[in-house]
């Protein structure tokens, strides 16, 4: 099968062929369809910390058709639509047997959604409904990562809600804060490319990130945020959540930063700031975000901007680590290029 494999950090992704993958136990082979290209995994090949080697294939946000099962499989069959839950777990503690693979202690991040053909084990895999596109089922994990974090925000009804960041994490969170009942959204990032798109996904204003002061998004929001949302992953937005959000309020962190970073402990103890750090997401997140799709709401397909083969694939990825007009590209393993 054709793949682009990671060669090492500081490296480029390349395209070759490796060994059609074979499945054994309870392990399935899924065709990809789809991929998403995640920020993260342009972390991952920048910054030794994620530990991942030399000879991997990334690509953690795919959907695709299960062509082969191993002897094992009980709940997946071949001919099955997924898109696919990127945690190997144990599958028998306690956290694995209600879903939530993520916090299994012998759980790993697993990729392969930039080849051909990947394997996953059938607890991964999310069965897609009929009616839902294999394109639009690669939008389900960053819409689950969102949903996730929004969910662990103990956000009610009414509430006033700032996401910094308009990335694919953070627009996605402006959409389930205000398909959850937030009044008010408002968007800020690095630059206005992405206004009309942080609307379109939900947001009820943008700030302008030139006049992104605490009175300028309390006159937006009329108040102060409730919530506050970092969706980016950069030093010093932790501490500019904590500015930002109401005494008492709620700092969710979404954003992977893996650079050392500080805090103000007198704000924060002084306002009584909850900060609650957000990670990956529970397999029932998976199945609402699809059936969310499914139902017809077409706002998430707004982030899509590009789809690209693995022969342009490397290319794709480099110019997403500088700023670009992309917003969410999608690799087409099947795609001729």
């Amino acid at each position: 099968m054709r793949a682009a494999i990671f060669d090492g950090v500081g490296k480029p992704l390349r395209c070759g062929t490796l060994p059609d993958p074979t499945p054994e136990g309870a392990d399935v082979v899924v065709k990809v369809n789809r991929c998403g290209i995640c920020g993260s995994d342009l972390h991952i090949s920048e910054d030794p910390i994620f530990g991942v080697p030399a000879g991997a294939v990334l690509g953690h946000e795919y959907s695709g058709e299960v062509v082969a099962v191993g002897p094992e499989a009980r709940r997946v069959r071949v001919g099955a639509r997924v898109c696919v839950l990127p945690i190997r777990s144990c599958c028998q503690c306690p956290s694995c047997l209600i879903g939530e693979a993520a916090w299994c202690t012998g759980m790993s991040i697993v990729g392969g959604g930039y080849g051909q053909y990947t394997l996953a084990h059938e607890s991964q895999c999310q069965l897609l409904p009929q009616t839902l596109s294999l394109a639009d089922g690669a939008l389900v994990e960053p819409l689950a990562v969102a949903l996730h974090g929004v969910n662990v925000s103990g956000m009610v009804a009414g509430a006033r809600v700032l996401v910094i960041g308009a990335g694919p994490i953070g627009l996605a969170t402006a959409f389930w804060a205000r398909r959850l009942g937030a009044t008010t959204v408002a968007v800020t990032a690095s630059s206005n490319r992405r206004a009309e798109l942080a609307r379109h996904l939900g947001a009820t204003h943008f700030i302008d990130p030139a006049h992104c002061t605490p009175a300028e998004v309390n006159a937006a929001l009329r108040g102060a945020p409730d919530i506050v949302f970092e969706c980016v992953g950069k030093p010093g937005l932790i501490q500019k959540s904590v500015e930002h959000v109401r005494p008492r309020g709620t700092v969710v962190v979404l954003g992977l930063c893996t650079a050392p970073d500080t805090l103000s402990p007198f704000l924060t103890v002084t306002k009584e700031v909850r900060i609650q750090p957000a990670a990956l997401y529970h397999m029932r997140d998976f199945q609402i975000c699809a059936d969310v799709l499914d139902s017809g709401d077409v706002a998430p397909q707004a982030m899509v901007t590009d789809t690209v083969s693995l022969t342009d694939l490397p290319t794709a990825f480099e110019q997403l680590k500088s700023r670009t007009h992309q917003c969410k590209v999608l690799v087409d393993p099947w795609r001729a290029g």
